[in-house]
């Protein structure tokens, strides 16, 4: 019985083995045919749309920018360059906690909390917060972990040399756009180009492989630009017409200084300076460029201009006279006057003392038909075509306009405006014996407008014996430009104040006072030239204006290499970099004066020159005169009519008679003593 019970125990086992092998290969045969099933779908059925997801994931089209082109000056030293940054943006529809977001960005973007909340709150897909983030700022954002907050790679453009040249350079602006300056006039040449290419990313998103096209980085880049300008020349105008801005109270002022042989601007200067590197709030009038832009009537500094064109038309002769009426000239119902009361006086004088009246006269003798046309040919009434946004065109009336009292007044520089740098191509085709040719701003041509090509307007002969006249101007007894004067080296040159227009029409109280020279005088190698907008007290040329364009020669012949050995002795510590003397100072002799005579006979050519280029001095009281220069001291006096009496030697003042604070001399006005020493 026993036997047969564990018989039946045993069948009982083996049948329930057979069955768990049998369920075993059943479910693996059904999860076999599962698997193919699935990867039979997964290929035949869902296999594009899941290859098309895998593409999306691993290989992604991105757009890559160029940098901005850099551009350089005429020795390849840098102006300006881009350099790579962060930009930080957000996308609002990924922020899950928008003040938190804000809060944090906001302290380490030193932004305020409501700007950057409203910006994260925006409707739009993408919004820009920063577009330069520092590094260390750039790794505590990324360190806070903030959703929807993203970095891009975009460059900053950096001015190496901060303000200089500033108004010429310009600045560009959000997205790498050119505003101002050769950055706008080039931007078409400077911006990058963009380039999309695919990348193949691995699962952590990084980028590991270039498909099999590539990209080359030089290809897309902006191309670079070389200007003319002479980065240390361009710091010499930018320091000096600094120095006569701020000297002679005046608004602003501009600098210009052309290498005749080549027509190319080797600097261009405005003050006020701003830094372009700091592209926010920036005023647009101190931003633009006067030079180009602004027009203004040109004064006397037309002159040398109006007797080139009677020479050429043979209307006068260098020693033609003219009678100057002694001062007051009635024409067509208006009176023209001089600062001084000249009688007649050759053509060449007439340059000389700058004479409205002389002027009027061989402008009436001329015409209005070819006075006119030689302002066209001389470039008035028409940009220069250099490579300067916005470049102004000047004011010249049509010829069927002007009246018989519009042609005497223009022919001294009244009724037509001109740019600086019009007046600069002016007195380039004078320079460059009556050959007009373009002013130049760019070294390499390419990308560039084709200019004029050049054509004579004066005769060699014709240029030659103005560009004598302006040496007058500078060099000789009575000439207006004498503080310009440079012992050893002569330059020619032309005064100009001109009387700005009110702001109800008519003229006004302020002036401008410029100065234009030939370096040397006579087939000229450079030309100079710098105007002072509203200075004051003085408002004439040769004294606001003069003594900055010596300073500018000096420095640059020095640079240069070009200083005759005769100006080395005498003024090259000056050109060296040391401040520039004052301008009372400019004009006077290299050495000392030996005696009373040589005091005697400064006070006989300040006479003789300060009344047509001083504005009296308002002062009510005597002012302190000791440590004065000699030749300042006499200036302020002759304006109040006052001869002093000299004593000792030397042309500095040590002590004077009334002292300092008393009312001025009543009407025996020789009663004012200087007494005189030398500079230790």
């Amino acid at each position: 019985m026993r036997a047969q019970s564990a018989d039946r125990q045993q069948q009982t086992v083996r049948d329930w083995s057979r069955v768990k092998l049998t369920s075993v290969g059943v479910f693996f045969c059904l999860a076999w045919l599962a698997l193919w099933t699935r990867a039979g779908y997964l290929q035949i059925v869902a296999g594009p749309e899941l290859a098309e997801k895998a593409i999306r994931q691993h290989l992604a089209s991105e757009v890559d920018k160029g940098a901005r082109g850099e551009i350089y000056d005429r020795g390849g030293r840098l102006l300006a360059k881009s350099v790579e940054c962060e930009a930080l943006f957000v996308r609002p529809k990924e922020i899950t906690e928008p003040e938190k977001t804000a809060a944090t960005l906001a302290k380490l973007l030193r932004m305020k909390e409501q700007r950057v909340l409203k910006k994260l709150q925006s409707g739009s897909s993408m919004v820009y917060l920063a577009w330069r983030v520092g590094d260390r700022t750039a790794a505590r954002i990324r360190e806070a972990g903030l959703p929807g907050v993203y970095f891009s790679k975009e460059f900053a453009r950096f001015y190496p040399n901060g303000h200089l040249a500033s108004q010429l350079m310009g600045f560009v602006g959000v997205g790498d756009v050119g505003l101002e300056g050769m950055e706008k006039a080039f931007d078409a040449r400077l911006t990058g180009r963009q380039a999309k290419y695919v990348v193949q990313r691995d699962a952590s998103g990084r980028r590991f492989f270039f498909d099999s096209q590539g990209r080359e980085l030089g290809d897309i880049n902006g191309k670079g630009v070389r200007l003319t300008i002479d980065s240390q020349i361009q710091f010499f105008a930018e320091e000096e017409l600094e120095k006569a801005v701020t000297a002679n109270n005046a608004k602003a002022g501009t600098a210009i200084v052309v290498h005749v042989p080549t027509g190319e601007i080797l600097a261009m200067a405005n003050y006020p300076f701003f830094n372009p590197n700091v592209g926010r709030g920036i005023s647009p009038r101190i931003a633009r460029n006067h030079a180009a832009l602004d027009v203004f009537e040109p004064g006397s500094t037309m002159k040398p201009l109006l007797v080139a064109a009677a020479l050429q038309e043979r209307v006068v002769k260098p020693t033609t006279t003219f009678n100057c009426e002694n001062g007051k000239f009635s024409f067509a119902n208006r009176v023209i006057k001089d600062t001084h009361s000249y009688g007649v006086l050759p053509v060449n004088m007439i340059v000389r003392v700058s004479s409205n009246i002389g002027a009027a006269k061989i402008g009436l003798q001329l015409g209005s038909p070819r006075l006119h046309a030689y302002f066209e040919k001389l470039g008035f009434g028409r940009p220069t075509g250099l490579p300067i946004s916005g470049e102004g065109k000047g004011l010249l009336r049509p010829l069927k306009n002007w009246s018989p009292l519009d042609l005497a007044t223009q022919s001294f520089g009244q009724g037509v405006a001109v740019t600086p740098v019009q007046l600069a191509q002016a007195f380039l085709v004078l320079a460059n014996d009556g050959v007009y040719k373009p002013l130049r701003l760019v070294a390499d041509p390419e990308g560039t407008t084709p200019q004029r090509a050049p054509y004579r307007v004066f005769d060699a002969d014709v240029a030659r014996t103005v560009q004598r006249m302006m040496r007058e101007v500078v060099n000789e007894e009575h000439g207006t430009g004498r503080s310009a004067r440079i012992p050893g080296l002569e330059i020619g040159g032309k005064t100009g104040t001109a009387q700005k227009a009110g702001a109800h029409g008519g003229y006004g109280n302020k002036y401008l006072g410029s100065f234009v020279s030939f370096v040397p005088a006579v087939s000229p190698e450079y030309i100079v030239m710098v105007m002072v907008d509203e200075p004051e007290p003085s408002h004439y040329g040769g004294v606001v204006a003069a003594p900055a364009v010596r300073e500018m020669t000096l420095r640059t012949l020095s640079y240069l290499g070009r200083m005759p050995e005769t100006v080395q002795a005498a003024a090259a510590p000056e050109a060296g970099g040391a401040p520039a003397p004052a301008a009372s100072q400019a004009a006077a002799p290299a050495a000392p004066a030996k005696g009373p005579s040589s005091a005697d006979k400064e006070i006989m050519e300040i006479a003789q020159s300060t009344p047509a280029e001083v504005k009296s001095v308002e002062v009510r009281s005597v002012p302190n005169f000791a440590g004065m220069p000699l030749r300042k001291a006499v200036e302020i006096l002759m304006q109040k009519g006052i001869v002093p009496r000299l004593e000792g030697q030397g042309l500095i003042v040590n002590k004077q008679s009334p002292a300092p604070g008393a009312p001025w001399p009543g009407e025996d006005k020789n009663e004012f003593v200087l007494w005189l020493s030398r500079p230790s």
